[in-house]
């Protein structure tokens, strides 16, 4: 299963990683009063439990969506922010793509900037999509597992399952958090593009 599970847009990476960015790299940037604009394509519902401050939230499928407006405004000194990474390689790939280069990526994203005790503004507790998934694929394995003893052939969805996060795990993508993103739970407030759009003119 992929760590960030989010790797929910169903995108697979392709060509070389992205050039990343240390915590502590990122920090002294920021301290210097040269950071660079930070993009967290988290879910929303993500985003509100923890961010690094002065972030703009921009969820991956959005990013996807609208990056060619998104690219109006952002110039090469961006970074992208996900839980552990593997998210915001995606949104690397779907810039570069659109035509914006030398992107960098947060090594370890928002879990490592809280190791490294850098600051972050939180808010309402939830919990994260990679542990959805594993408590969702976890269930249903167990579940099935047991009913299985007593329902001949019912042990094979949790096989499926098994299968499911093999391929997840190959493929680097993960239908199952995509599936969880879409929940009402994990969207949170609604991402306000034209705000975000406004927020980036301001600082260009």
């Amino acid at each position: 299963m992929t760590t960030d599970a989010s790797r929910a847009d169903g995108l697979t990476p392709a060509g070389p990683a992205p050039a990343g960015l240390t915590p502590a790299t990122l920090q002294q940037l920021i301290k210097d009063g040269r950071g660079p604009r930070l993009l967290d394509v988290r879910t929303p519902g993500e985003f509100r439990t923890v961010h690094i401050p002065g972030s703009y939230n921009v969820p991956l499928n959005t990013l996807r969506e609208h990056r060619a407006e998104l690219l109006a405004h952002l110039d090469e000194d961006v970074v992208l922010v996900c839980r552990s990474g593997a998210r915001a390689a995606q949104a690397e790939q779907a810039l570069a793509e659109a035509g914006l280069p030398n992107l960098r990526v947060l090594d370890g994203g928002v879990t490592a900037w809280e190791i490294a005790g850098a600051p972050v503004n939180r808010g309402e507790a939830r919990w994260d999509l990679e542990r959805q998934v594993r408590l969702v694929a976890g269930s249903v394995v167990l579940v099935t597992g047991v009913a299985g003893l007593f329902v001949p052939g019912v042990h094979l969805i949790g096989t499926a399952i098994g299968a499911g996060l093999t391929f997840a795990a190959i493929g680097n993508t993960c239908a199952m958090g995509m599936l969880l993103s879409k929940l009402p739970y994990n969207r949170g407030p609604r991402t306000d593009l034209r705000t975000v759009i406004a927020s980036l003119r301001d600082r260009s």
